[in-house]
């Protein structure tokens, strides 16, 4: 029977152990390199991880104009409340609301029997004051005759010459008292200062009217004249130089939807409100169909020319710091780089800047107010 060589069975015993020797450390080896692999994953994804995504945006050059929109307030050309100027009665009244008058018509007729009576007692007065004027007067001249041929002396002649000119006074005094009555009983008639609308009516026949507007009275009737009207708008300070004159502005109303009207600029207050930092402009609007009604809300669309290079930005991408105004750019690599801007207009929600950002720049929005140059972003576009 074969048997083995002691050293050939030693032999192959060596090899077993080595070959099992290589490969246990063949497998602590692999489970090392697989933990190492895995630790440097995880450090990297962590790294990725603790790295912030930020949205961003291409800054973009501004457009030749900008519109902005701001609110109008619309209001009739003329409008005045009509008063009595004469107290008594209505006996009639011939216009309502939403009847169009011309110049000079009359709307009332107001019954004074009382001012009619003092009218009648000042023109009585007044003939009075003639009579007794005349006949002063014929009395101080033959008086006067007398005093040559020293027939009367020169007192009682200077008493007649001075009674007669208190007579005529007189009758200059009772001609102005019934030349006022005589306005007074004119307003007995109510007539329209100027061509409208009357717009409201607060009287009718047989009402008591006082003259005048004291406290707590109304007016018989509202006139407004509608053919044209007033727009009045307050513009933003920023806004103020941008109105050369004949400024034209397109006005919609929610009453009247994809229809269009323009107002031309009629004046400014010249001067700023302290309160509001606003300019009042007020702008002239043909109705001569009176589409619009006066007294409502406009929207006003301003057409205002952009600084050349200047470039816009939504708001929320401005970081206000205490030295200056910001923005937060990414280079080549996503770092961030903060660089100083001039915000020359505020155009709501979005704003032009002038100078410190050019276009094609990539501009981080909402940027936190601890980013910091240098800083690593991951950008999302």
């Amino acid at each position: 029977m074969f048997k083995h060589h002691p050293i050939q069975f030693q032999w192959r015993r060596y090899t077993y152990i080595i070959f099992f020797l290589l490969l246990f450390f063949s497998l602590i080896f692999t489970i090392i390199l697989n933990r190492l692999w895995n630790a440097h994953v995880l450090k990297k994804n962590t790294e990725l991880a603790i790295i912030p995504m930020v949205s961003v945006i291409k800054a973009e050059k501004n457009l030749a104009e900008s519109e902005i929109i701001l609110p109008g307030t619309v209001r009739a050309w003329h409008e005045a409340p009509i008063y009595a100027r004469t107290s008594g009665y209505i006996k009639n009244w011939y216009v309502d609301i939403g009847d169009h008058v011309k110049r000079d018509q009359v709307l009332a007729i107001i019954e004074t029997p009382e001012l009619d009576a003092q009218l009648r007692q000042a023109e009585a007065n007044l003939k009075v004051a003639i009579a007794n004027n005349t006949l002063a007067q014929s009395t101080a001249a033959r008086w006067v005759v007398l005093l040559k041929t020293d027939s009367v002396s020169k007192q009682e002649t200077e008493e007649k010459i001075n009674a007669a000119n208190a007579l005529s006074a007189s009758v200059i005094a009772a001609q102005a008292n019934r030349d006022r009555l005589l306005e007074l009983v004119s307003f007995e008639k109510v007539i329209a200062p100027f061509e409208g609308t009357i717009s409201a009516r607060a009287t009718d026949i047989g009402a008591l009217i006082n003259a005048g507007n004291q406290q707590g009275a109304r007016p018989l009737f509202r006139l407004v004249q509608t053919n044209r009207l007033r727009v009045y708008i307050k513009i933003p300070q920023n806004y103020a130089f941008d109105l050369p004159p004949n400024t034209q502005v397109k006005l919609q109303f929610t009453e009247h939807p994809g229809h269009n009207f323009f107002a031309k600029l009629l004046t400014t207050a010249k001067a700023i409100d302290p309160t509001t930092h606003t300019l009042l402009a007020q702008f002239v609007l043909n109705n001569k169909d009176n589409i619009i009604l006066p007294g409502g809300y406009t929207e006003v669309h301003f057409m205002i020319p952009s600084l050349p290079h200047s470039v816009r930005l939504p708001v929320n991408a401005l970081l206000f710091r205490a030295d200056n105004t910001q923005v937060a750019i990414l280079d080549k690599n996503n770092r961030v780089v903060l660089k100083p801007v001039v915000v020359t207009r505020d155009l709501g929600r979005e704003v032009e800047i002038d100078s410190g950002l050019f276009p094609g720049e990539w501009v981080i929005l909402n940027p936190t107010d601890s980013i910091a140059n240098g800083d690593q972003v991951k950008p999302r576009k």
